[in-house]
């Protein structure tokens, strides 16, 4: 199947031109660049020809008004006609934008240029919202040049059971749920960071028992198991919960400190600032000596470091509102290294984790997320995050099942007669 993904890979880094860089790479990358003299296919079958729709270059440009995007839009589009015409390419992958205006003009005017060129229109919704979005933040006229523009695509995949109402609001043919998915990053966990993650729970026990703590207790811990390590990893805004993860780590050490506990928590943040305001504002807090004392910022991170911040962390906190929220690769990463989270009962986030789990939160209030750090610290489920991990999120099932989505477009046309492929099918199905 040969498939024309009109998206864009990092930079700027984010969740999406992640998991669409990888996408491309498990499916043997883009044969424009990369021909297979051969003619061996990989083995998911799937022939990528990408054009690189870079519209922003930074975290701030994403989603804004700037006329110099519109020459790139038609640009990209008669680069996606020409790999139309000259490769065979019948499939034009997009993944379209979430609740933002701008962001939607720029999807209308690749539809409506490209989409007459091809017979199948694939739609991935990374994002999450665009339906509620539409019924309640703009006029009627808005919502019927979106459904013009969308409806009746050929696939809809979507990330979640939350996300399916998202595709079902353009009335597509048919809908596949598939999770995301990515490499493990820690394929040494039970070899190198469970030992750890055990042996700081164990010496932090002794502490909460007020038991003094002796060189075995402390060989594999780090040297600082009294400081429960809290990880902070994405974009450094309001929306996602910097300041409301700060303030629950203060929170949380005011209660222990009542407690005459001798441990103590401590925010990592790592990501980069959107927000000129936002940035400003966290600095003017650092000047705080408690503030300061509580949390430390590790600005972006990437590679060796990114992955040190992961393996030294003793809990996740990421308490999003982020208004396009939906599965978010951090959540997943953290997962791997077997980090309890806690996380808000925002958008598709609960159906990331186990029924009944223990690290959700109603909103950004401090004061929940602290009682939830406190709940978690007590826990030993490195184990449990890790499983969850391995048994929905790898790359490997993730790629597997976008595979079969794509080529349930061969089966269909196959199976069905010419009046039965415009039939839309009625009930999604988790893949």
């Amino acid at each position: 199947m040969k498939l024309l993904v009109f998206a864009h890979v990092p930079p700027p880094h984010h969740g999406q031109s992640y998991m669409v860089q990888l996408m491309l790479k498990g499916f043997g990358g883009d044969c424009r660049k990369s021909r297979n003299k051969s003619g061996a296919r990989n083995i998911y079958g799937i022939d990528c020809y990408h054009v690189d729709a870079r519209f922003s270059k930074s975290l701030a440009d994403i989603g804004e008004l700037q006329i110099g995007k519109v020459p790139l839009v038609l640009f990209y589009c008669l680069q996606a006609i020409w790999c139309r015409f000259r490769y065979g390419v019948t499939s034009f992958y997009y993944v379209p934008a979430p609740g933002k205006s701008v962001a939607l003009y720029r999807d209308w005017l690749v539809m409506f240029v490209c989409r007459p060129f091809f017979k199948e229109i694939i739609l991935h919704w990374h994002a999450a919202g665009l339906a509620k979005w539409l019924e309640t933040s703009v006029q009627i006229r808005t919502r019927a040049v979106t459904y013009h523009a969308f409806k009746q695509a050929s696939l809809s995949i979507v990330i979640s059971n939350y996300n399916v109402a998202d595709a079902e609001k353009l009335l597509p043919r048919r809908i596949r749920v598939v999770s995301n998915g990515i490499p493990d990053p820690c394929p040494d966990f039970r070899k190198s960071i469970l030992p750890r993650h055990q042996a700081r729970f164990a010496a932090r026990a002794k502490l909460f028992a007020n038991e003094p703590l002796n060189p075995g207790d402390l060989e594999k811990t780090g040297g600082d198991p009294q400081v429960v390590r809290v990880l902070y990893l994405a974009h450094c805004t309001r929306e996602k919960g910097l300041f409301a993860a700060a303030q629950a780590v203060l929170a949380a050490n005011q209660i222990l400190s009542a407690r005459q506990s001798p441990v103590r928590m401590k925010l990592f943040a790592a990501g980069s600032f959107v927000i000129n305001e936002e940035k400003a504002e966290f600095d003017q807090l650092l000047k705080n000596p408690e503030f300061n004392h509580a949390v430390n910022y590790l600005g972006f991170v990437s590679g060796a470091e990114k992955e040190r911040a992961l393996r030294e962390a003793d809990l996740f906190c990421f308490p999003t509102r982020y208004i396009g929220e939906n599965q978010p690769v951090n959540l997943i990463e953290a997962m791997a290294f077997g980090l309890p989270i806690v996380t808000t009962r925002w958008r598709s986030l609960p159906e990331m984790l186990p029924p009944n789990y223990p690290g959700l939160v109603d909103s950004q209030s401090p004061e929940q997320i602290a009682a939830a750090l406190l709940r978690l610290m007590n826990e030993r489920s490195g184990e449990t995050a890790r499983e969850n991990f391995l048994g929905r999120f790898t790359i490997e099932c993730h790629l597997e099942n976008l595979a079969r989505a794509f080529h349930s477009l061969e089966t269909a046309a196959l199976a069905s007669p010419p009046a039965a492929q415009n039939s839309r099918t009625a009930t999604p199905r988790n893949i």
